[in-house]
């Protein structure tokens, strides 16, 4: 049989990611990674999951691997209203909605939000795996101007008044892919745009905890929280793998993404909200932290200077104080795509920007640079090889 004429229409909306299929030839022997957006394992709290595991068991006991609440364990919930307040984000506990990974957020706002043919305003460039949660709800895209500092707000507010938009998403801090963070100014005048317009905006905060230099930056949903969606993760934090979301809504969003969480999952692995409940109210967190930091400062450090040193005139980087890309424009007229299978044949892979459009055509000449995989010497041998790539490469 067939089976293909069984899929729903939605599917052709979605696809396999584009990263993840250029990206097979990183598993080559050999073959240097500077493309994927992980943390890397030295960054995970080995020495301290036996602990967290025994004080699990020992205060919850069967409860922590039984069925719970669909929106979150609840000393869990308990303990992220603390940490949410250390980013500016005051709440209480009946207000926090835990998700499987922040991406389970992005699925199911896509889900409550948005009908065919709706309007979703997103940065250029913005996070693919935004792109993948929304697509297949089909919205049509508003595209966002950027620049060095981020989301222009003229932008944003020139795009309210031309479009019924149902919400916008940001990345304000350390930005996938470009690193980017929006100053405080711009900041306030974003969410005086989302009050006056009265919008919604999903923002999305996995990195700010990365940060290396500067002072920190409030998030948007401070001066406009009646107006915006808030995610954070503790992925970048704890460990990927235990898929924690932490999600603060407006009470008549937050009600339907309960909803339709019970329709997915019923709710999040309750042994791992306990295991980062006591990682959390442990203060384990707060002394880790600093290791975090400490092991991704260097390799950031690293791989600007190796930059600075090898490439070519005519290109542009990011210069973050935190997070972990690097985001590289080149000349006008190079396609990373093409040259990212030379990069491979030298041992050494990137993501081309393009695919973090969502226009096709638009970023051909860029790339997303990430340092959390590797140390520092191959991540300047890395960068010295790319360089000698690209300066062979260069349009005429």
């Amino acid at each position: 049989m067939g089976f293909e004429e069984l899929l729903a229409e939605r599917t052709e909306r979605m696809r396999a990611s584009a990263i993840r299929e250029i990206l097979k030839v990183v598993s080559q022997p050999g073959m240097v990674s500077l493309a994927g957006g992980i943390p890397a394992p030295a960054s995970f709290p080995l020495e301290i999951m036996e602990e967290l595991v025994s004080r699990v068991f020992s205060k919850y006991g069967a409860q922590s691997l039984q069925y719970d609440r669909t929106e979150g364990f609840i000393p869990f919930v308990e303990a992220l209203v603390p940490f949410l307040a250390q980013k500016q984000i005051h709440t209480s506990a009946d207000k926090i909605l835990v998700a499987s990974g922040s991406q389970g957020v992005l699925d199911s706002v896509g889900r409550v939000l948005i009908s065919p043919g709706d309007k979703v305003a997103v940065e250029s460039p913005t996070y693919l795996g935004a792109l993948q949660a929304f697509n297949p709800y089909e919205p049509n895209y508003v595209c966002l101007a950027t620049d060095d500092d981020g989301l222009i707000p003229e932008s944003l507010d020139d795009a309210l008044k031309k479009n019924r938009v149902k919400f916008t998403y940001l990345v304000p801090t350390f930005q996938n892919p470009t690193g980017r963070s929006i100053p405080l100014h711009r900041r306030k005048q974003i969410a005086e745009i989302i009050r006056r317009h009265d919008a919604l905006l999903l923002e999305d905060d996995p990195y700010s905890a990365l940060r290396y230099r500067g002072e920190e930056l409030p998030p948007i949903a401070m001066f406009a929280p009646d107006n915006v969606i808030f995610t954070t993760t503790l992925s970048k934090v704890l460990a990927p793998g235990l898929r924690l979301g932490i999600c603060v809504a407006p009470e008549v969003i937050r009600k339907w993404l309960v909803i339709v969480k019970q329709g997915i999952d019923l709710h999040t692995n309750t042994f791992s909200q306990a295991l980062a409940c006591e990682y959390l109210s442990g203060g384990y967190l707060d002394r880790h932290l600093p290791k975090i930091i400490n092991l991704y400062r260097p390799k950031q450090e690293a791989m600007l200077q190796a930059l600075q040193t090898y490439f070519p005139d005519g290109f542009r980087w990011t210069n973050p104080e935190g997070g972990m890309f690097i985001w590289v424009a080149g000349r006008k007229g190079m396609d990373m795509e093409k040259l990212y299978w030379k990069a491979a044949e030298c041992k050494v892979v990137y993501v081309p920007g393009k695919f973090f459009f969502a226009n096709q055509g638009e970023g051909l000449e860029t790339m997303r640079l990430n340092y959390t995989m590797s140390d520092e010497p191959t991540i300047h041998d890395a960068i010295r090889i790319l360089a000698e790539v690209m300066k062979e490469n260069l349009p005429e």
